[in-house]
């Protein structure tokens, strides 16, 4: 029989706990919902008000991945739902606003994707994210370099960057941003991208094509665009290992000189978050939006 779980007041069916989902390290679903459980007050100000896409793995990484963007059979009727404007009309998703809907979403054995803008405004970006994506044999080590000429570049601007793990094999930054669109942040998003690889061209790249990536770090500004998504903050990912999409310190990227080190599993950013909180903290404050040069 699946066990009923009582999470604020809702009701929840939490299924096949004993099931391992990481083999490589027999991480449980368990386990999971434990990791969301601890992380829930740092997660939940970075999924509130913004639309779900979940990245399901429900029998693990090497089972079948798959998006989803609409509201799931069988939500709740206690979960948050909303209608998102889409190119080919609009569509019903979930928001995660409380600890009962993230608990019910992590049952579900997912990533956490959500778009750079929320659900009161879609029209306008509260974000800014540039995702580092190395090319072998580049590494995280040369993510790092490329975005500490980011995070300066940024700040000649009025605007403060913060960064995290990918969760796989890279970094992402992010900044908060207030007044411009998501077209607006996506020219700005590219203009920085290509100074990097005017900067650094041995190293940086702003350009996709799979023949020019091999040893550089691509500059994906593509992700601003309003239909995109990136991984949460905190976001478990589905990879061999439990590892996370981890909020770091510039000290951290700065002292980076080996893959490892920025390599963080769950029960690691568990610890980091008990020991320090969030380190994304500001992006969720009011008042600390830059806003785009003109």
């Amino acid at each position: 029989m699946t066990p009923i779980t009582e999470v604020e007041g809702r009701r929840l069916a939490l299924s096949n706990l004993e099931k391992v989902l990481y083999p490589a390290t027999g991480f449980t679903k368990g386990e999971v919902l434990h990791y969301y459980a601890t992380v829930a007050g740092v997660l939940l100000p970075h999924l509130r008000d913004r639309p779900l896409s979940f990245l399901r793995y429900p029998d693990g990484p090497g089972g079948q991945v798959f998006f989803a963007k609409n509201v799931p059979p069988g939500t709740p009727d206690w979960v948050t739902t909303a209608e998102v404007p889409r190119a080919e009309g609009p569509a019903r998703m979930v928001l995660v606003q409380d600890l009962p809907s993230l608990m019910w979403a992590a049952n579900l054995v997912t990533e956490f994707h959500t778009p750079q803008w929320v659900i009161q405004d879609p029209e306008e970006a509260d974000r800014l994210v540039l995702d580092l994506d190395p090319g072998a044999p580049a590494t995280v080590v040369e993510c790092c370099e490329v975005a500490l000429w980011l995070r300066e570049r940024l700040a000649a601007d009025g605007i403060e960057a913060y960064a995290k793990t990918s969760g796989s094999k890279g970094l992402h930054l992010l900044a908060a941003v207030r007044g411009s669109s998501s077209e607006r942040v996506t020219e700005y998003a590219k203009q920085l991208a290509v100074e990097a690889e005017r900067t650094m061209p041995r190293l940086a790249l702003h350009r996709m094509t799979r023949s020019l990536r091999p040893g550089k770090v691509f500059v994906d500004w593509s992700q601003n665009a309003a239909r995109k998504t990136t991984a949460t903050p905190y976001t478990l990912r589905a990879r061999p290992e439990p590892t996370v999409s981890a909020p770091v310190t510039w000290d951290e990227v700065e002292a980076c000189a080996a893959p490892d080190e920025l390599a963080f599993g769950a029960e690691a950013v568990a610890g980091r978050v008990r020991g320090h909180g969030d380190l994304l903290a500001e992006l969720c404050e009011p008042g600390s939006a830059g806003q785009l040069p003109d």
